[in-house]
């Protein structure tokens, strides 16, 4: 059997840019993708605390240190500039692995910079 397990997370993330132009996906700042370990074109869930959303796209590699945090194409609709948000991504993972796996989880501050390890 496999389970869908919470692979890594960004938790509470303020959304610096919203770019309806684009052709889809969330840009991410490259430090925070590494430190939860994502990677470019990577299946995410965004959950906007602010107006409850939440919407499933694809990871774009940002400037290292920029704190970017863009909603790009359609998923600009279900974000504001300053909105908080967790970036989820899952792993399929037999059963006796997903009972041993520990999630990294990336905490950060108001403008996304890692104020704290993130724990695996």
């Amino acid at each position: 059997m496999f389970r869908s397990m919470m692979k890594s997370k960004i938790h509470q993330a303020t959304v610096t840019e919203a770019n309806l132009k684009y052709e889809g996906s969330i840009t991410i700042d490259s430090d925070l993708m590494k430190a939860s370990d994502l990677i470019a074109g990577e299946h995410v869930h965004v959950v906007n605390l602010n107006n409850g959303s939440r919407i499933e796209t694809y990871c774009v590699e940002g400037p290292s240190g920029s704190g970017i945090i863009c909603m790009n194409g359609a998923a600009a609709r279900s974000a504001q500039v300053g909105d908080i948000v967790i970036i989820i991504s899952y792993a399929m993972m037999e059963d006796a692995a997903a009972r041993q796996y520990q999630p990294k989880v990336v905490f950060v501050d108001k403008q996304n910079k890692i104020r704290r390890p993130a724990y695996a």
